[in-house]
């Protein structure tokens, strides 16, 4: 059996960020290593985690360069081609209050500039074109230390509750698959997944891959 091709697109929290740490990562217990361990050998699954992604806006601060997850988005994609499913998650670092983005822009954006480009993007090798599994972002806790130093997350509680539903929407619109952040819980610093809500996701992912691929 040939091997289905997974790219897992995302942000810190799919680079695997320890909540509360200074840039630590957990290694074989962040979510896509997890997958990866539970799918088993029939299954490739690639990591495309980068901490501070956003969808198209800059981050401005000095040795933040990179970060416009569009841009890397299309060489992405060809790089790791043929793909057969994308799991996408991202979405969180646009609601920092210096973006200035309400929920359903994120959620205008995601479509505009992910979820079209990925669904659209032809494989060089064969006549296919990558599915997309979307996942919604984990509920912020804004009222952290962390978030609140410098109003980092103002707001970002009841937006990052409504993108659950716009999502949803999203992946109904474009005959996506979806997955909503159920069960997903933030760490101490509000932001980053826990290492339970990690395998908790590995596991829900695995069962929705399966059930796609049966």
């Amino acid at each position: 059996m040939k091997k289905v091709r997974i790219l897992c697109y995302g942000d810190s929290n799919t680079w695997g960020y320890i909540s509360g740490s200074n840039h630590e990562r957990y290694d074989e217990k962040r979510w896509p290593k997890v997958l990866s361990n539970i799918l088993g050998d029939n299954y490739d699954i690639i990591e495309e985690g980068l901490n501070s992604r956003t969808l198209i806006s800059s981050d401005l601060r000095p040795g933040k360069e990179g970060k416009n997850g569009y841009e890397y988005l299309i060489p992405c994609l060809d790089t790791h081609d043929p793909i057969d499913l994308v799991v996408l998650m991202l979405g969180t670092n646009e609601l920092k209050n210096t973006y200035h983005k309400t929920a359903f822009e994120i959620g205008e954006i995601l479509e505009k500039y992910f979820v079209k480009t990925i669904i659209n993007r032809k494989s060089q090798f064969k006549e296919s074109y990558p599915k997309l599994l979307l996942v919604t972002p984990p509920v912020i806790n804004e009222f952290t230390d962390y978030c609140k130093k410098d109003n980092k997350y103002l707001g970002a509680t009841e937006k990052s509750r409504q993108l659950n539903s716009i999502y949803e929407e999203i992946a109904k619109r474009n005959n996506c698959y979806f997955l909503s952040n159920d069960g997903l819980e933030v760490g101490i610093d509000g932001v980053h997944l826990t290492e339970e809500s990690h395998r908790n996701l590995a596991e829900v992912l695995c069962d929705k891959i399966k059930d796609i691929y049966k």
